[in-house]
């Protein structure tokens, strides 16, 4: 990867922007509110309990996007200043041609098709800007929401795969059809 300058995506209700130091409360809500991250396990020491942990996984994934090594946006809906969720491209294969996305949402935003139009434009960004060959997304076996939301924007469940580090977890994979 080699990122130019910050890739800002605008979809029809959604801007997806750089996550900032200013969003630290949000990034504390988003990474230790319970109903969020009920299928998510974290180690301890990636656990996010603090306004000063929140700014170092921002600085964190700042770093990461300086380094090519991972894009994470905010969600916000256009013309609103808060974020209501994020939605990143990471663990970047190193020949740059499979990455992983993870998201989250607010829980008071889901259900309206919001990460469903993240989803789209970061799998086009993926595709055509960074010429991914494959997208994948790994999702906890219970995680219902996730799992359809992945089969409505074209993820295939990957029954054969099994993630190393967490049996818990099910794969699915997005192939580019362009590439």
């Amino acid at each position: 990867m080699n990122f130019k300058s910050f890739p800002k995506i605008k979809s029809e209700r959604l801007l997806l922007r750089k996550i900032e130091e200013s969003d630290d409360a949000v990034i504390l809500y988003l990474r230790s509110d319970e109903t969020i991250n009920q299928y998510i396990e974290r180690p301890e020491n990636r656990k996010t309990k603090t306004i000063a942990q929140a700014l170092q996984f921002i600085n964190e994934i700042t770093q990461d996007y300086h380094n090519n090594k991972s894009v994470t946006w905010g969600i916000i809906y256009k013309n609103e200043p808060h974020l209501i969720g994020t939605i990143c491209l990471w663990n970047i294969s190193e020949n740059n041609t499979i990455a992983e996305v993870g998201y989250g949402l607010n829980p008071a935003f889901q259900n309206k098709g919001i990460m469903t139009e993240a989803l789209m434009c970061v799998i086009d960004y993926g595709f055509k800007e960074l010429k991914l060959i494959k997208i994948e997304a790994f999702t906890h076996y219970k995680n219902e929401s996730s799992k359809k939301l992945l089969e409505k924007t074209g993820f295939h469940f990957m029954e054969n795969r099994k993630d190393q580090d967490n049996d818990s977890n099910s794969i699915y994979e997005l192939l580019n059809s362009q590439s």
